[in-house]
């Protein structure tokens, strides 16, 4: 596939939305990224939101007046089991992602979920199962799958610009754990679900896999805070390969230092740094410099398109599915089956 399809994907089902008439999208989670999606397919000709449900009826009383022809449900079951939609969206806790989306694939509902897929491995397979049985569209929500930033650097790769790749490193860090924006999401604050490692690492994890190829945890592992057993890790650090490839991770929580994400891809002729999402710099040998993006940045928008597309059979490698997140997931429990206690 070209690089330039996975913008295509979306103007092409753009079209033929017209033909074939939006697809009936359900909701279940209606915190910050249900609410961001209910809004995003709001506006597109992709889909029609036929109904919703968060289990926090505050939530719900914060979205529900600007939808008015949407049906808030009592209960999770009656969107995801509903024969009234044609596809689910899932921005609950992950504890409860494996339950919602095999009952919505039973149903005959396609998936779209937000990451990480699951929360141990056995739940994880049971989903990639339970797509493959069922033959419906599968896809997890990895902010950077569709980035111009890192498809520019997908083309590079492919022209052979990069040179040999030396290795890759990942740093980030962060002030406060969880971040301001999602303080009210008790359990990004524990172990059992949250912590930077599922939620932030993983689309690094992500990123990787999908320019290099799947990640071998060679020596991987995190420091939770002693004192509290529930509580998410405060450092991750790991070496791991992509084939060949080194790869390294340095990941803190609780830093006097500002929010850092930063994605290095160390090349012979070229290299690459990803900082803060999508702002991108290259080398040449000598200091950063920006890389002026074209066409779109990638947003829940453009992901939601690439997923109308795939539930009509037009999948793109710029959307991950369910076997993609179990990879990622699978290198997330890694780093979780080595805790040190400082």
């Amino acid at each position: 596939m070209d690089l330039a399809d996975c913008v295509a994907d979306a103007r092409h089902m753009q079209s033929s939305t017209d033909r074939r008439g939006p697809l009936r999208l359900g909701i279940v989670g209606l915190g910050a990224m249900g609410a961001e999606m209910l809004a995003a397919a709001s506006r597109l000709p992709d889909f029609t939101v036929d109904r919703a449900f968060d289990i926090d009826p505050a939530a719900t009383a914060r979205v529900q007046a600007g939808y008015p022809d949407v049906l808030f449900t009592a209960t999770a079951a009656e969107v995801v089991e509903s024969m009234a939609v044609d596809a689910v969206y899932i921005a609950t806790p992950p504890m409860f992602h494996a339950e919602l989306a095999i009952s919505a694939m039973q149903a005959g509902n396609a998936v779209f979920c937000e990451k990480p897929l699951a929360i141990s491995l056995a739940d994880g397979r049971r989903m990639v199962h339970a797509a493959t049985e069922h033959d419906v569209a599968s896809a997890v929500n990895f902010a950077l799958s569709d980035r111009h930033a890192v498809l520019e650097i997908e083309r590079s790769l492919a022209l052979g610009e990069v040179g040999e790749v030396r290795g890759i490193d990942v740093r980030l860090s962060f002030p406060r754990w969880p971040r301001d924006f999602q303080a009210d999401a008790a359990w990004l604050a524990s172990r059992e679900q949250g912590g930077m490692v599922r939620e932030v690492l993983s689309h690094f994890v992500y990123l990787t896999d999908r320019l290099l190829g799947p990640l071998d945890p060679v020596e991987v592992s995190i420091d939770t805070p002693r004192g509290d057993p529930h509580a998410s890790e405060v450092a991750a650090r790991g070496f791991l390969r992509a084939g060949d490839v080194p790869v390294h991770v340095s990941a803190f929580a609780g830093t006097s230092a500002p929010e850092l994400y930063e994605w290095l891809l160390w090349g012979t002729r070229r290299s690459y740094l990803l900082r803060n999402w999508s702002e991108l710099l290259v080398s040449d040998g000598g200091g950063w410099t920006p890389v002026q993006l074209t066409g779109p940045r990638g947003s829940e928008a453009t992901r939601l398109s690439l997923f109308a597309a795939a539930v009509r059979g037009d999948r793109s490698r710029c959307l991950a599915d369910f076997v993609t997140a179990l990879r990622v997931q699978s290198v997330v429990e890694a780093f979780h089956q080595r805790a040190v206690t400082v």
